[in-house]
């Protein structure tokens, strides 16, 4: 029952027309009691008195009503119009509050002998009128605060779907590009007669995209799928090298649950085919290593190729091939500095992407290898 009954309050009090009843309550209902016991030792009848401030306090939320409605039409005006539109509404209300309460007193208890009516006047109008004016601070003050945090819902909700469409943009950036190398690829099998080939390798780009379009861009996926998907591409790429190409595929501990953005890979892989295994005679391999450690999920995309130029490198992920770049800024969009990409020369040649995100788990995943933990294409 007790649950029940927190859980009503709970869902009512979650609206501002609730949250707004339960301040006046608790507000007018503090007035009441700080007025009653302030006066209860000088008051010769104490029902009487009781109604007294009872109707006094109704009046005062009745007021206060009125000066909400008022406050609702000068919300929208210009800040002058409404600071002294407001002052104006409080002075009104002080004014009739003030009245009522002393015409109450004085026909209830009567009025001192000696005490003149301005003092009387004024005494009232100050104390309904700070009252009255602590109301409209509160009002102000917590229309104000509400005010800010829908902005702020708003301003994150926008910068939200700003960076939905910037992800958006760069993924279907990564996709054309893609695309072109591999019609390219298969219209030069076509000028070279093996149909056969060309065929199989169009086969293999359609379940490539299928895969692709079949996952949302905006979605992470497990470390062990994108490297599911990567084999996809592998698969195009090895009509293109035969046995040239090998790849190692090293995922250490919880590296394979990790969620990643999808086709983070493809891009690096596709690099360093296209820049380290084929200028080589006689191929290469493909090095995709993944482990965590204090809390970050470090990946290492390496080839043995050539390398690059201290000049390259240093355009790297800026500037220079649109694949890389793109991913880079994938990557600040969704990470900001809690990721960081570097691009360094092997000692024993060749070029190496080090990947450093937030480590984020997807625990129901298994990583069950494609083979073995060495894919040779």
């Amino acid at each position: 029952m007790g649950n029940n009954v927190f859980h009503w309050l709970a869902e009512r009090l979650a609206t501002h027309r609730w949250q707004y009843r339960a301040l006046q309550l608790s507000g007018w209902g503090g007035y009441t009691l700080l007025t009653f016991v302030g006066s209860f030792f000088w008051v010769e009848n104490h029902w009487l008195h009781t109604g007294y401030i009872v109707a006094a306090t109704a009046t005062g939320v009745l007021l206060s009503e009125v000066m909400r409605r008022g406050f609702q039409r000068l919300w929208n005006r210009p800040p002058a119009v409404r600071l002294f539109g407001s002052l104006g509404v409080v002075v009104l209300a002080a004014t009739i509050w003030a009245a009522i309460k002393f015409a109450g007193s004085a026909w209830l208890y009567g009025t001192e002998k000696g005490e003149h009516p301005a003092v009387l006047a004024v005494y009232w109008f100050s104390y309904s009128f700070l009252i009255l004016m602590t109301w409209a601070a509160l009002y102000y003050g917590i229309k104000y605060y509400q005010t800010s945090l829908a902005q702020q819902a708003k301003a994150l909700r926008a910068e939200s779907m700003a960076h939905q469409a910037q992800l958006k943009m760069l993924r279907y950036q990564l996709n054309p590009h893609f695309l072109f190398n591999t019609l390219n690829a298969i219209s030069t099998l076509i000028l070279d007669s093996q149909g056969r080939t060309a065929n199989d390798m169009v086969s293999r780009l359609s379940q490539f995209l299928r895969h692709s379009l079949d996952n949302d861009p905006m979605q992470k996926v497990t470390l062990a799928k994108e490297v599911e998907a990567l084999m996809l591409y592998l698969d195009i790429e090895k009509v293109r090298f035969d046995d040239r190409l090998t790849v190692n595929v090293d995922l250490d501990g919880d590296s394979p649950r990790a969620l990643v953005p999808s086709l983070l890979l493809q891009p690096l892989v596709e690099n360093a085919i296209k820049y380290g295994i084929s200028q080589r005679e006689w191929g290469g391999e493909i090095n995709i290593k993944a482990r965590v450690f204090a809390g970050e999920l470090l990946l290492e995309v390496s080839d043995n190729g050539p390398g690059v130029s201290e000049e390259v490198l240093a355009g790297l992920g800026s500037g220079q091939g649109v694949g890389i770049r793109n991913t880079c800024e994938r990557l600040r969009a969704l990470y900001g500095p809690e990721q960081k990409v570097r691009f360094r020369n092997r000692s024993e040649g060749g070029l190496a992407v080090h990947i450093r995100i937030p480590y984020e788990q997807e625990s129901r995943h298994e990583w069950q290898p494609r083979q073995t933990e060495s894919h040779r294409n």
